[in-house]
């Protein structure tokens, strides 16, 4: 596979994140340009110093159309040039049972899993249009293709980016665009941390469990799914759009 990133430009929502800062890490070692956006400023600011302040930064609420609107500006002028790859990564877990969930945990779940991936794409479009082999990559889950107990708020979310990337797929592939979404399973995340300790369960064990339900009986890696984003925005798949590319160690191929 072409690995040579030196002439792409990259952006990536949900920057500050882990998926977000391996991601960057790779494309700069492999000669990208690449601006990171979040709406934790702080976060940004850590991410930044821990790539020796060689990406763009933008804070931003990607369920602002403003602030969508902001950040593909905000790339250009980094840039000098338009978008190559825009990666909608960002996005909020949900877990529990939605008799219990708030209409504010819903509302705020669909706002940015949702109606977030949707504007931001919308804005970076018209870059895009005007870049080289131009890729949008959304980030899905195993939940954009299977269901889960005490996930339906998130699981629903996520079920949009599969239509959202198929649709898309098909409105912009006579402008170049290629659509696709990477969609791994449960990753070793502060997020699952978090998760394990509002549950009373040990991280490790929590991960041990996780794995063991995996037919390939461990987890996906940051670097597993960064790797697959590298891939979909390579040359390699430029015949591919419109897929949702499972990175979920065999966790939609049956039961075992």
């Amino acid at each position: 596979m072409n690995q040579d990133f030196s002439s792409r430009r990259v952006v990536i929502t949900g920057g500050a994140g882990g998926i977000g800062e391996t991601l960057a890490r790779r494309l700069l070692a492999l000669g990208a340009m690449v601006v990171l956006a979040d709406c934790d400023r702080a976060a940004l600011l850590r991410v930044a110093s821990a790539l020796n302040g060689e990406v763009g930064l933008c804070e931003c609420d990607i369920s602002s159309d403003q602030d969508c609107s902001r950040l593909i500006q905000s790339a250009e002028t980094y840039f000098q040039a338009p978008i190559d790859v825009f990666v909608a990564n960002a996005g909020i877990p949900f877990a529990g049972p939605l008799q219990r969930a708030s209409v504010d945990d819903i509302t705020r779940v669909i706002a940015v899993n949702v109606i977030g991936s949707i504007l931001s794409a919308r804005a970076a479009i018209g870059s895009l249009a005007n870049g080289v082999d131009p890729c949008l990559v959304f980030m899905g889950s195993l939940q954009s293709v299977t269901g889960r107990a005490e996930r339906s708020v998130y699981t629903a979310s996520k079920h949009a980016i599969a239509g959202l990337v198929k649709s898309l797929a098909l409105e912009l592939g006579p402008q170049g665009i290629r659509v696709n979404a990477v969609a791994p399973t449960v990753l070793d995340t502060p997020f699952l941390h978090q998760a394990y300790e509002r549950a009373g369960i040990p991280v490790e064990q929590g991960l041990a469990q996780a794995a063991q339900g995996l037919p390939l009986r461990r987890i996906p890696t940051l670097e597993d799914v960064a790797a697959t984003i590298l891939f979909l925005s390579s040359p390699a798949t430029r015949s591919m759009t419109g897929q949702i590319v499972m990175v979920d160690c065999g966790a939609t191929a049956g039961k075992m």
